[in-house]
Formats: structure tokens, sequence, C-alpha cells
């Protein structure tokens, strides 16, 4: 198996498998042949991982396409709820959805990336394709900044060298010194703004969670239009009502 080791101990036959998995999905099915041609890999070394991870219920085979298996769900939701801060912030993000009719959600940190963890959807709530588990920058997002507003510096030095600061709309910050003073002004207020940094025509409010030892362990943010995120509602009604949502949901944590 040496032949399969990449850079730090990594195998590469584990690293594909997992590639497979993640292309099938963002392809929302494949057969064997144009999922070759998609990778540019044989179709005989593709099918001993396609076989394999379809005995294991990770992959189905529908016809002639593979698809996702249910599998995955196990280890998602484990992933998802192992914490029962985690599970508590999930109410939350219910509530928040019902009383702004906009969308919701919960992010945490994961490896320098966000991760949306529980959405929630009111009555008028856009869908902009940000799923559960989708990742996303940290610095284009008012959920993002508001974690990276309550993270030592150094980490946000190393997320900063990893991820960059890549310009995901025009309106996103890519200055590192201009990203540090908006961070200590989150700091100041409480809340973060993102207004159109990752999606055009779309404006958030986040605002950070911490834990028992004070630390952030995720945020919550509500999502709109900009047609409906502006004016008072905006700068007042829902700064005030997500920093009431978190520290009801920090109280509840810190009795855990």
């Amino acid at each position: 198996m040496q032949g399969e080791n990449t850079r730090r101990g990594q195998l590469k036959s584990v690293r594909r498998a997992f590639e497979i998995a993640e292309r099938i999905r963002e392809l929302e099915g494949v057969s064997v042949s144009a999922l070759a041609d998609d990778m540019n890999v044989a179709k005989s070394t593709l099918h001993a991982y396609l076989a394999t991870l379809n005995e294991m219920g990770y992959l189905i085979k529908e016809g002639d396409e593979y698809q996702v298996g249910t599998r995955f769900l196990l280890l998602g939701e484990y992933s998802r709820t192992r914490k029962e801060e985690y599970r508590m912030a999930a109410e939350k993000v219910e509530e928040l959805a019902e009383k702004t009719d906009e969308r919701s959600q919960f992010v945490i940190e994961e490896r320098g990336r966000g991760v949306f963890l529980y959405r929630a959807f009111g009555n008028h709530a856009v869908e902009t394709g940000s799923e559960t588990g989708k990742r996303m920058f940290l610095h284009s997002t008012a959920a993002g900044k508001s974690i990276l507003a309550h993270l030592p510096e150094s980490r946000v030095r190393e997320i900063i060298e990893e991820r960059g600061l890549p310009a995901v709309t025009p309106n996103s910050i890519t200055d590192e010194e201009e990203l540090f003073a908006e961070l200590e002004q989150i700091r100041e207020q409480g809340y973060a703004y993102n207004e159109a940094e990752n999606i055009e025509g779309l404006h958030a409010i986040g605002v950070p969670v911490r834990g028992k030892n004070k630390e952030v362990i995720g945020a919550l943010s509500v999502s709109g239009p900009t047609h409906r995120m502006k004016g008072n509602v905006f700068v007042k009604e829902l700064p005030d009502l997500l920093l009431g949502t978190a520290n009801e949901l920090e109280l509840n944590i810190a009795y855990l």
C-alpha cells in the first residue's frame, strides 16, 4: 500500500472514494461511463470504487446511474447532533424563521470554513442553495464574520492564510486590514452585517453564540432580499431580536 500514500500519511484511495461520492452528489446521479469521463478515471478503476461504496450502502444504483445512498444520513445526523448545544440551536433557528418570515440558520466553523448546521424558512424566505452541510467562506457572511470576530486573532490569521479572502461578490471584503477593522466593530456592537457580500441581492445579520466557557461555538443569522432587509428592520429590529435569541440560547447552554 506504500504507493497509495500521499503527504502526511494520507491514502489516495480513501480520498478518491470520497471525491467520487461528492461528485455523484454534485451531478445528482451519473452513470459509470459519464463519471469516468467527468473525473478522468479509468472505468475499470472507477467500477471497483463504485461497487465497494454500493455494497456498503453509501451509494445506490438506480437503473444505469449511481446515487448517494441514505447511509450517509447516519454519519451526517450524528455530526450535526453530537453536541447538545447544537441540538438546542435548532429550536432557536425555527423560532427566528417564524418571527421574521425570512430564512434563518445556525452556522459553525470547521477547518476554516463556515458550515450550515441548521436552516429554517419563514413564509417569505428565499431559497439560495445554501443547503445543510454546505461550506462557505467566513469573511463574506454575517454568521461567519460573527464567528471570526470572537476567535483568537492568531486563529483568524491562520484561516486567512489557508483560505484567503476571495471576492465572492463585488462587495466582499478582500483586504486583511479592512476585515480586522470590521471584526473590531462587530465585537463592539455585538452583531455583524452581510450586505450582498456572499450573494448579490441578499442581506443578512449574524450574532455569535458562546458555549459554557464563553468560547464561540457558532452563530445565528437571518437573511433576506435587500428590498426587505433595510431601514429600521435591518439596523434595529433584527439585531435586537438576534441578540435576544442568542442570549436565551447561551443561558440554556450554561445550565446544561
